[in-house]
């Protein structure tokens, strides 16, 4: 029985294909130098709407390798805002290196693939508004070995780059804790399905000239056919800075395929065993609450030292990396608590695994998803320790925002779930 008064919990799902037009450069390896050639599954654009009251939600998920940039996002906020009544919105890559270029800004103005795509994630928005029903919620833990981490410290205190682990040889840190959220109908038929985990999607490397969602979309469709595919199945990348899946970068490109599937499958099969023992049920509480904001950070380098550092990964990284050099960068928070059970804080770029642990480990609530790749781009985000022991994606042009930045934005968004349980207060 429901308490009276109580607004029920809705949620609308859709998906829309957005694989671009064949020719376009790829994102992902700066040793890619030929564009697409093919396509060997295409990128979807995932849609959960979530409405409690006057509170609507959208979490986007995209096969892409980042998020979109500024200019884009603003875009498709306003859109959803006036079209599909959005109040907020986390839009998050699954982080494929098989998918187009994405830059933070275009000399040309935004590519028409791009904003296909854009109209295509507001037309899906606009369905699952449509479709909203009150839902039943459960979450389930599993754990899943298909990563390792890819920034292995010596004896005597260098770092090596560990890019494939055939022989899976236990490294740390790794978090394996596969996190799945499973909405039903009220009669109890799979709406949605939602997969959390962190590991880079480079099983597919750069040999690979064919558009696809790597690893994540073998688990995407091998969940959803499990369950007659009624539920839409959405892939939530976590805090994978520093973790690779074991069989990355083995061509040739045959190989590469098969390994891909391995790793989906594997991963897919634990999510559908945490899925199928889910018991959903309505919750007492179904209030949204949520924050966005701006934190500003100071550059990481001096301006000599980034230009030398620039120039030593050559055109290609500018390229498709597209970093920025700015006196203070403003980097966006969004933190949400959902029926007080269930909290998400997003990054925007590559967190280091150690700050998923750290969130879960403050978070006030016990279910609690930290996104990354989310509502922007900024690199990487390495821990204080990993700054300084460097190494890929903890030293160099991939990590211009400055050191503690990603401790900064976990304890922000661990205050935020205080306050909106009610244990904190922003001014007393």
């Amino acid at each position: 029985m429901r308490r009276r008064g109580v607004a029920d919990l809705k949620a609308g799902v859709a998906e829309r294909d957005i694989t671009p037009p064949i020719g376009l450069p790829m994102w992902g390896y700066a040793a890619r130098k030929e564009p697409a050639q093919g396509v060997l599954d295409p990128l979807y654009a995932r849609v959960l709407v979530l409405e409690s009251g006057l509170r609507r939600l959208a979490l986007i998920s995209l096969d892409l390798g980042r998020t979109f940039g500024a200019t884009s996002l603003a875009q498709l906020r306003g859109a959803l805002r006036t079209r599909c009544g959005i109040n907020y919105l986390i839009v998050a890559a699954t982080h494929t290196h098989s998918g187009p270029v994405i830059q933070e800004e275009y000399t040309g103005g935004t590519p028409p693939w791009e904003q296909t795509a854009l109209e295509q994630i507001v037309q899906a928005t606009d369905t699952a508004v449509k479709g909203l029903q009150p839902v039943r919620l459960g979450i389930g833990y599993g754990r899943a070995f298909i990563g390792h981490n890819r920034l292995r410290i010596e004896p005597d205190g260098t770092v090596i780059w560990f890019s494939s682990n055939p022989q899976r040889i236990p490294t740390a840190p790794v978090d394996p804790t596969v996190t799945v959220l499973r909405l039903d109908t009220y009669d109890g038929e799979p709406l949605a399905i939602l997969a959390h985990h962190a590991c880079h999607p480079v099983v597919l490397d750069a040999v690979n000239l064919n558009y696809s969602a790597d690893f994540p979309g073998v688990t995407v469709r091998m969940v959803r056919e499990a369950f007659d595919n009624k539920p839409i199945c959405f892939f939530l990348q976590g805090a994978t800075g520093d973790i690779n899946p074991y069989y990355a970068h083995l061509p040739p490109l045959e190989n590469e395929i098969k390994l891909r599937d391995w790793t989906g499958l594997r991963l897919g099969e634990e999510v559908i065993r945490v899925a199928s023992g889910v018991r959903t049920e309505i919750w007492e509480d179904t209030t949204i609450g949520c924050t966005e904001e701006v934190l500003r950070f100071r550059p990481r380098y001096r301006p000599s030292a980034w230009r030398a550092a620039i120039k030593s990964f050559g055109e290609e990284f500018a390229r498709w990396f597209n970093p920025r050099m700015e006196q203070e960068s403003r980097v966006p928070l969004t933190t949400v608590l959902i029926g007080k059970r269930l909290a998400l804080m997003t990054i925007p770029g590559e967190p280091f695994v150690a700050f998923q642990q750290s969130w879960r480990e403050c978070c006030p609530v016990r279910d609690s998803l930290l996104l990354g790749y989310a509502n922007g781009y900024f690199g990487y985000f390495p821990t204080i320790r990993a700054a300084a022991y460097g190494g890929y994606g903890a030293s160099g042009p991939t990590a211009w925002i400055e050191v503690g930045a990603g401790e900064r934005l976990v304890n922000q968004a661990t205050v935020r779930v205080y306050e909106m349980l009610g244990q904190l207060q922003r001014r007393p």
